[in-house]
């Protein structure tokens, strides 16, 4: 597990902050085709020691290279003071990345027979799916992360040139429920940049998506819907619910 202590944390987050203004230095930290990875170990840890409903991911830049920080926070919306935090490095994927979408469904059939033995009652009734964690639907995922790879850049250019970079986030409050495995032989997630429309900001926003992955791809449940991919990070600025 990659870990940085408080001070080390701090410098990163800095470094980030000194990058916003500056366009060619965001272009040369952020591939559009990169994302981050979380083991299980670290994706665990957070789960632990976070006492709210969403847990933050700070960015940053150490080493000359843009890190996610994954920070519990407490029941108050603060960070939780540990000794270190684990930190993802923007990394090429090793492979394909395989999103997956199952829905489930359940055909209830009933028959009445009168005491004559004759039908009066045939029916059935199927029951839909339920999510039950807030999830992406599968091509929204995709259309999301398309659009980063596609127009991430010209979205931090517009953001530098015409804002000085005071609207580009800093860190993602992310929903404490997207720790929390479908099912188990949980693996690692995969964390990639997306881009969407916000209708209460009237305008487009980034966005952290998070995908499962498990050491069998085999799934058992009943009338539920089972997605790998998780959404709702909300990109601070401008959406900074703790301050």
């Amino acid at each position: 597990m990659n870990t940085l202590d408080r001070q080390q944390c701090d410098i990163a987050t800095q470094n980030w902050a000194a990058c916003l203004a500056d366009y060619n230095a965001i272009k040369n930290l952020i591939p559009t085709n990169f994302v981050f990875n979380f083991s299980a170990q670290e994706i665990n840890w957070v789960k632990d020691a976070n006492k709210n409903s969403q847990f933050c991911t700070e960015i940053g830049v150490y080493n000359d290279q843009l890190i996610a920080i994954l920070c519990p926070m407490n029941a108050s919306g603060q960070k939780v003071a540990v000794s270190d935090y684990p930190y993802s490095v923007l990394s090429q994927l090793p492979g394909d990345l395989k999103l997956t979408e199952i829905e489930e469904y359940i055909v209830v059939k009933s028959a009445i027979l009168s005491k004559d033995l004759k039908t009066i009652d045939d029916n059935s009734n199927m029951y839909w799916p339920v999510a039950n964690k807030p999830m992406m639907e599968q091509d929204k995922a995709v259309e999301a992360i398309e659009s980063w790879r596609n127009e991430g850049m010209n979205w931090f250019y517009r953001e530098c040139t015409e804002f000085g970079g005071k609207r580009i986030f800093n860190q993602f409050f992310v929903p404490a429920q997207n720790l929390s495995p479908e099912k188990e032989g949980f693996a690692y997630m995969v964390c990639s940049f997306g881009l969407k429309f916000s209708e209460v900001y009237q305008r487009v926003l980034p966005t952290l998506i998070f995908i499962s992955f498990y050491e069998s791809a085999e799934n058992t449940s009943s009338v539920e819907k089972i997605s790998n991919t998780y959404d709702w990070s909300q990109p601070c600025p401008p959406i900074c619910p703790f301050g």
